[in-house]
Order: C-alpha cells, then sequence, then structure tokens
C-alpha cells in the first residue's frame, strides 16, 4: 500500500512538471521564432557609391547583402519598357488596357480603373515620379500577358546586366520574401540605364507630372535639395526601410549611389548626401592625382589622354551633334584634355576660358570625337587660332591639378589660308 502511494505521490508531482516543461519548451521556441522573423523583417543598412564614367567603386558597405529592393524593383520594369521602345514595338503613344488585377495593386497608385487605358508615356511619369503599383502591373501585363511572365524577364535580364545577386518576383517592388537584390546590383541597374538609354533618362529627373487633371509630385526630395542631382528612384517597404538609387554630375563627372534600410526619409537623405559628397570628393582627388602624373611633351606631340574605362561609354555617343565652327587661322591650337563624355569636355573648355582670361579671346573652341582602337570614342577638348606665344602661355598658365595641356599645330591653318578666309 505504501508503494503505491509513493508512485502516485510522485506521479502527481511528475506530470506538472513534465507539462510545464513541455509548455517552457514551446513558449522558448515560439520566441526564438518571433526573434528569427523580427530579425528577417528588420530594414538591414548597405550602401554603395560608384564612379559612372569609370565604374570604380568609391565607397561600399554591406554591398552585396540580400535586401528587398521595394520600389527600386521599378527601375527593372523600365530598363525592360524602354528596350521595348528603342526596338520600335512600342511608342510612348501606345494604349495600354488595364485589367482589375492592375487596378486592385494597393498604394502607391495612380487609381487606375479596370477596363479603361493607360499610354506609354503616361505609366513611365506614373513609375519615375508617383511610384504607382498599379502602372508597373499595367506594364507588366502588357509586355508578358502575365506579371509572374513578366517577372521571369526581368530577373533574366538582371543576370544578363551583371546583377547576380537578384530575383524578381513583381514589376512594383511590393512585399514578396523571394524577391530580393543588393545595393551593389541596383547600381549596375542604375549605370546600365544611364549607358543604354542616356535618351530616356530625362524621366528620372521630372519632379512632377499630370494625369486626368491632378498634379503628382515626385517622392526623390534631393532632386530639388541636391546641387547636380538628377534621377534615379526611391523605395519603401516595411521590411525594406527607406532606399534610394541616386545620380548626380559636377564638374563633367558622374557619380551613382546607392542606398539600402534607411530608418526614414529624412535620415536615408541626409546619409545620400553624405555619399554623393564623399563620391565626388574622391572623383576630385583621384583626377588630380591622375593629371599629375601625366606629361605633356614640349613639342605637343603626345597628347594627354585620362585613362577611363571604355564600358560606362554612351552607345549614342556617334550621334551628338557637333557644332561646327570656322576655324582660326593662326597656326597654333592647344588641347585641354580628351573625355569620355562631352559633358566633361565640354566642362574642360569652361574651366579653361574661366582660367585664362583673355588668352582665348580670339581662339575657337572646339570637341573633335575620336574613336579609338578599342571601338570607343573620347572627345578632344581643344582651342584653335593661338599664336604661338599665346598658346604656351595658356598651357604654362594651367596647373596641372588643374587641367592637362599640349600645344598642337593648328590642323586647319593651311586649309583656311588656301581659301583666304
Amino acid at each position: 500500500m505504501k508503494k503505491i502511494l509513493v508512485k502516485l505521490t510522485a506521479w502527481r508531482f511528475y506530470v506538472p512538471f513534465r507539462v510545464g516543461l513541455i509548455v517552457c519548451v514551446l513558449g522558448l521556441s515560439l520566441l526564438v521564432c518571433i526573434t528569427i522573423d523580427l530579425r528577417q523583417a528588420e530594414a538591414r543598412y548597405a550602401s554603395i557609391v560608384i564612379d559612372a564614367d569609370t565604374g570604380e567603386v568609391l565607397r561600399s558597405r554591406n554591398a552585396d547583402t540580400r535586401n528587398y529592393p521595394a520600389s527600386l524593383t521599378k527601375l527593372m520594369t523600365l530598363y525592360i519598357l524602354f528596350e521595348e521602345l528603342d526596338k520600335g514595338r512600342l511608342s510612348t503613344s501606345t494604349k495600354m488596357k488595364i485589367s482589375k488585377r492592375a487596378a486592385g495593386q494597393p498604394a502607391s497608385k495612380l487609381g487606375l480603373r479596370s477596363g479603361q487605358f493607360i499610354l506609354i508615356g503616361d505609366a513611365i511619369r506614373a513609375l519615375t515620379i508617383k511610384s504607382a503599383n498599379d502602372a508597373a502591373t499595367v506594364v507588366a501585363e502588357f509586355i508578358s500577358g502575365t506579371e509572374w511572365e513578366f517577372a521571369i524577364e526581368m530577373t533574366k535580364q538582371a543576370q544578363k546586366l551583371g546583377m547576380r545577386r537578384t530575383k524578381f518576383r513583381n514589376a512594383s517592388g511590393l512585399p514578396n520574401r523571394k524577391q530580393l537584390s543588393t545595393a551593389r546590383d541596383m547600381g549596375i541597374l542604375a549605370l546600365s540605364i544611364l549607358r543604354d538609354f542616356p535618351h530616356h533618362y530625362h524621366y528620372f529627373s521630372s519632379e512632377s507630372f499630370k494625369y486626368q487633371g491632378r498634379l503628382y509630385r515626385t517622392h526623390n526630395n534631393l532632386l530639388k535639395k541636391y546641387r547636380g542631382m538628377d534621377g534615379l528612384k526611391t523605395g519603401y517597404i516595411r521590411a525594406s526601410g527607406f532606399n534610394l538609387v541616386a545620380s548626380g554630375v559636377r564638374n563633367g563627372r558622374r557619380v551613382v549611389a546607392v542606398v539600402f534600410g534607411g530608418r526614414t526619409a529624412k535620415s536615408r537623405d541626409r546619409h545620400m548626401t553624405k555619399l554623393l559628397d564623399l563620391g565626388f570628393e574622391r572623383i576630385a582627388f583621384k583626377d588630380a592625382r591622375r593629371v599629375n602624373r601625366q606629361t605633356v611633351a614640349k613639342n605637343g606631340s603626345k597628347i594627354p589622354i585620362p585613362m577611363l574605362r571604355p564600358n560606362i561609354q554612351r552607345k549614342t555617343a556617334l550621334k551628338i551633334p557637333l557644332p561646327i565652327r570656322r576655324p582660326g587661322i593662326e597656326k597654333w591650337a592647344i588641347q585641354v584634355g580628351a573625355y569620355q563624355s562631352v559633358v566633361a569636355a565640354e566642362n574642360a573648355l569652361q574651366v579653361a576660358v574661366r582660367k585664362l582670361p583673355g588668352l582665348l579671346d580670339n581662339a575657337v573652341a572646339e570637341l573633335t570625337p575620336v574613336k579609338m582602337s578599342q571601338g570607343h570614342l573620347l572627345y578632344r577638348a581643344s582651342f584653335f587660332g593661338l599664336n604661338k606665344a599665346d598658346a604656351i602661355m595658356a598651357c604654362r598658365s594651367l596647373s596641372p591639378a588643374s587641367l592637362p595641356c599640349a600645344v598642337l599645330r593648328n590642323p586647319y591653318h593651311r586649309l583656311a589660308s588656301s581659301i583666304r578666309l
């Protein structure tokens, strides 16, 4: 009897203990799961700053960490749409029918209605300025039939561009656990847009647009606040934080920067300002060092050419119209560098005019496109129609840190003399 009582007493204490242990374990497991989910949902910081003219990474933090791109996704939607426009399959006046699914997308949106139509030109502005999710779905369905099929094409295009850690599942950037990208990959996408579609880039600079009588303003506040900034795109979902891909130009040089995981739009913008400033400072420092290393031959036979990578060269460079100007008849000229972009070459001419007041009053400025052996273009920035003394004085007055300078024979002199200008 005593043995039975002992066993019953032990069992009475054992059962609650066991149940309590199970409850405790389950509670700890649940707490761990919740913690893991919160960590996965928490926006993680990442950034990268790139010299857009050379492709050189000037600064990076967690640049290859995969995060949710949010509305930065629309950059790839636009890339594919621009490609369709350039191939002639679509035009900005093409009408796209709005499906019930597209009209039902959550904000940010235009409030499109099922069964109606929207022009591609309006859809582009809705994507770049309003970041409209309904417009993104309309574009995806119009091009590929379904948004899912369009997302497959987006991922394929990302791989072609070298965005190796990016996968897309929709055209808008709305939450999807499998839709991931990195700061580096978004930087690659921004550079690809600048390289492949410079003629469409102006859409990213627009601050507002009207649609059906209503005015929509851009979410990219730095367009109005940061000197030199001219695009690209903001993005936000709770899991991503506040994202931004930005590009700007100062002194003829372009910087692209990407930020993931900002806590607020204002703090993200402040941080982006610091990153862009840092990028321009480092470019200026590197350019100064490069110029200091260059040597200019006394007889002018060597032309100082900046060391630039060709793969960011715009495809449309050959189509850029250069002004035809009457060459000076003096025998001498100076060249103040050769640059990868027209903007950079024009900036060099302007700098030279400011630094050489009076010496270049009678000279003719000219940009000369030169096709290099690798197939890319450089633009020589020159002043023609100088006498020898002025040409030599001009190059002596320009310090190597400000501009390279070489004294040359004026190639137009014989032609000008023969036709007696």
